[in-house]
């Protein structure tokens, strides 16, 4: 099995962060790459990254995948897109000499309306970064949340490859009240990445309004209180059991990777997931 953690949950520098996911046992990290020390423009032709990948090597961790998330609106607006666009080429260039072949970001929300001006936009954004992605073995794969699966499938089913899915069951239930183990079902071998995280949904709403909050004022928006709280892994709605049996007989051999966003002890919260989780791994089958 492949447990790892996201780094920026530790909230120390990186190399600290590393140290604590050897210490815990895990086999990876997900590492943030628009950070102040780890970004495409900072770690390009710098002995920074080779320091980076021995600290890595030397605590027997490999990184499951690169975070590219710029923030905002993704790539609802066509407008900004070209920028956002050779970010993330420089993000997988970047993820290519890391040795990872997962980046995982938020796109915005999609739109049911296929014909719609933002869907083209969004569709023409990804298509260019997956083919881009795709040369280099590389798969850039939307974080779930604000939209159903079905229609995330049928964003990237008008994509040309190198577009998958990094499933977080956490965002299902908080805000888009779908079953984690059903999604699976719909999205199974699009699903490269995982995230290991738990919540409740407290008043239901339109997705967009929370992603809205999201995209104006980040993860700290207090508003996003009103209608879900993220909990400890294994104290809220997230049945992992049914997850994780969905995602095996799916065929999925990737990591997963614990994320804790939220409460006052994230580094005990993170250690307490990783025994939850690895437990349920070893009873679901997986070794």
């Amino acid at each position: 099995m492949k447990i790892g953690v996201l780094t920026d949950n530790f909230l120390c520098p990186l190399t600290g962060a590393i140290k604590k996911a050897s210490r815990l046992g895990l086999a990876g990290v997900q590492i943030y790459a628009v950070s102040e020390e780890f970004n495409a423009s900072l770690l390009k032709n710098t002995a920074k990254l080779d320091e980076y990948l021995k600290l890595l090597k030397d605590s027997n961790l490999v990184i499951s995948a690169l975070c590219g998330d710029m923030g905002g609106h993704g790539f609802e607006i066509a407008g900004d897109n070209p920028e956002r666009i050779e970010k993330s080429k420089a993000i997988i260039d970047l993820a290519a000499a890391c040795g990872t072949r997962v980046i995982t970001t938020h796109i915005g929300v999609i739109p049911d309306d296929e014909k719609s001006e933002k869907f083209a936009a969004m569709v023409s954004a990804l298509d260019a970064l997956g083919s881009y992605g795709k040369k280099q073995g590389i798969t850039l794969a939307i974080e779930t949340g604000p939209e159903k699966p079905e229609t995330l499938k049928k964003f990237i089913d008008h994509t040309h490859g190198g577009v998958g899915v990094n499933l977080d069951p956490a965002n299902f239930v908080m805000v888009t009240d779908v079953d984690p183990a059903k999604a699976v079902e719909i999205l199974g071998k699009h699903i490269v990445h995982t995230h290991v995280k738990d919540g409740i949904m407290k008043k239901k709403a339109d997705p967009r309004l929370i992603y809205d909050f999201f995209a104006n004022g980040g993860i700290g928006d207090m508003r996003m209180a009103d209608y879900f709280v993220e909990t400890p892994v294994g104290k809220g709605s997230v049945d992992f059991d049914a997850y994780i049996n969905a995602l095996k007989n799916a065929g999925y051999d990737g990591f997963f990777t614990i994320e804790r966003e939220a409460g006052p002890d994230p580094e005990k919260d993170i250690e307490s997931a990783a025994v939850f989780i690895k437990s349920r791994l070893e009873a679901g089958g997986y070794k």
